[in-house]
């Protein structure tokens, strides 16, 4: 329960006392970055109460958040160094158009993160980021049912759950460990083959000999369209908008500025920091200096007609996902860390659709908008936040694969911090100076 209502919807204007945006004092709470956290953060925060205001260069949920595979992962309670990426590595990396390639000239850049993924791998880690990843996946869930119903959204939910496969009983056996650890955390699943994968996927290539389907997994119907709906409903509690791209940030004892590209700047009494893959260009303003890489993730989103995908189909040894939505069919994943700076390459996307076509013979790859989006990532696979060395700034961000995933359990955990309220988790594993 959190203040003001009983529902922990925001109260009525006669209630409350005016903000400092109706004072003309300046924004109450600042939010950088419109993607599915910043939206999250502000819907929660505006239900509490708070006026919020969200600046964002390019518009609500119009990057990163629009174009992902559209899954509500909470049963992928793995850490990413623990899901056997850096034994798969040498074989990945031969290939340029793989699972995961790292264009050459990036490689010195990139070689501190690789070595701190490495060491996050470790056996002693293991057990302690399991548990961590498994708590913040039952809030998630948790929190995301609850804000589904409250913001009129949960028609967009799906149920379907996901189908997971293996080309050969290698693979299968591999798998295994995984799943039994998934297990001990009470997630559902069970392994399937023949008729019964069959019936779960009719029009299945025969090179799959088993797979796994976990009832329990979930996406939604878009993840753009559920983002702006969302955002939506902090609109009606309140939450404002500013088109603009901020510059830096300064902090103090009495609140945060904003500075923007133009020169104005913007004064707020706390400020959010969700800016995805930039944030920690900004979080360098303030003296955290954050190990955050960027995962290029392609996809190519065909017309829904391509082919009759009855649920999230995984192909896990590929490094890829394929989506039934309700905009079309969407099939993307893999991983290139490439920084932010260079251009896509679209090669990524089609060498997906070519597997695809693949491993459901039938589907028609014509018609595909192809798209390129950067997730915010952390070598230890969990997001960082918690309170900025300088005072009245929060960070929200680098939560790699598991943005949308996890956005309504961050937005609540800062809405709790920022209203200095107990989260119902530690923080600790999460904290920016853990680095």
């Amino acid at each position: 329960m959190h203040e003001n209502s009983e529902d922990g919807r925001r109260p009525s204007s006669a209630l409350r006392a005016p903000s400092r945006r109706e004072r003309g004092e300046g924004e109450d709470i600042a939010i950088i970055g419109g993607g599915i956290i910043g939206i999250c953060a502000a819907a929660l925060l505006s239900e509490a109460g708070r006026s919020v205001t969200v600046f964002d260069r390019t518009g609500i949920c119009e990057e990163t958040s629009s174009g992902n595979a559209a899954a509500f992962a909470f049963s992928d309670v793995l850490p990413l160094a623990h899901k056997g990426m850096i034994r798969q590595l040498p074989k990945w990396l031969a290939d340029p158009l793989g699972p995961l390639a790292i264009p050459p000239a990036y490689l010195p850049k990139l070689l501190p993160w690789l070595i701190r993924f490495w060491r996050a791998g470790a056996p002693k880690h293991y057990q302690a980021s399991l548990a961590t990843q498994a708590g913040m996946m039952k809030l998630a869930e948790a929190e995301w049912m609850r804000l589904l119903d409250r913001s009129g959204t949960r028609p967009m939910l799906r149920e379907d759950g996901s189908l997971e496969f293996y080309e050969s009983e290698a693979e299968f056996r591999a798998s295994l460990p995984g799943w039994a650890e998934r297990q001990r955390f009470g997630i559902g699943f069970r392994h399937v083959e023949g008729e019964e994968m069959a019936a779960l996927q009719p029009g299945l290539s025969p090179r799959f000999v088993k797979g796994t389907f976990v009832p329990g997994w979930k996406t939604v119907a878009d993840p753009k369209l559920l983002g702006k709906a969302v955002w939506a409903y902090a609109e009606k509690l309140g939450a404002g908008f500013e088109h603009a791209r901020v510059e830096r940030v300064e902090a103090g004892a009495n609140g945060a500025t904003i500075v923007l590209a133009d020169g104005t700047r913007r004064k707020a009494s706390k400020l959010v920091i969700a800016g995805g893959a930039w944030s920690h260009l900004l979080a360098k303003n303030l003296g955290d200096r954050i190990p955050l890489e960027t995962e290029r993730g392609y996809n190519t989103t065909l017309p829904a007609s391509a082919f009759d995908v009855k649920r999230q189909l995984i192909f896990s040894g590929h490094g890829f996902v394929i989506t039934p939505l309700q905009t079309g069919l969407r099939v993307g994943g893999a991983v290139e860390l490439g920084g932010i700076e260079r251009p896509p390459n679209f090669a990524r996307s089609k060498a997906m659709l070519e597997k695809a076509k693949r491993f459901l013979p039938g589907l028609d790859p014509s018609g595909g908008r192809e798209w390129m989006g950067y997730r915010p990532s952390l070598p230890d696979s969990l997001p960082v936040i918690g309170a900025a060395r300088a005072p009245n700034v929060y960070y929200a961000f680098g939560h790699g694969h598991l943005g949308l995933t996890q956005s309504a359990a961050t937005g609540s955990l800062i809405r709790d911090l920022v209203l200095g309220q107990t989260p119902p988790l530690d923080l600790i594993p999460f904290r920016p100076q853990r680095f």
